[in-house]
């Protein structure tokens, strides 16, 4: 295990994924965002089901600085309800994770 975490968030374009994403990376809350275009999404929402095309962003970061990215993205985001969550990073290759390491802010 490592103290790495992979975070997800989706977003309704690809401005606003733009935008969440340099505001990330440039106050080192994260290392690295990936903004994967095209994703379907179907979910439940206000008694309905719902079905749009989102983008997704993958924020690669540390688990001390997870609060902060979430409050950034909150801050930030359009939706009254944004998805965040956190995926352990269990193992990753140790030059990757020392970059991420050496890139996001401290505590």
């Amino acid at each position: 295990m490592t103290d790495k975490v992979v975070m997800l968030t989706t977003v309704a374009s690809e401005e606003e994924g733009l935008t969440i994403s340099r505001a990330l990376v440039e106050q080192k809350f994260a290392a690295c965002v990936n903004l994967i275009a095209g994703v379907r999404s179907v979910y439940y929402w206000k008694g309905e089901i719902c079905q749009e095309t989102e983008y997704l962003l993958l924020i690669k970061t540390k688990d001390a600085l997870q609060k902060k990215v979430a409050d950034l993205i909150r801050r930030l985001h359009s939706y009254e309800c944004p998805e965040i969550i956190s995926l352990p990073v269990c193992w990753g290759w140790e030059g990757y994770l020392r970059w991420i390491e050496e890139t996001v802010a401290g505590k």
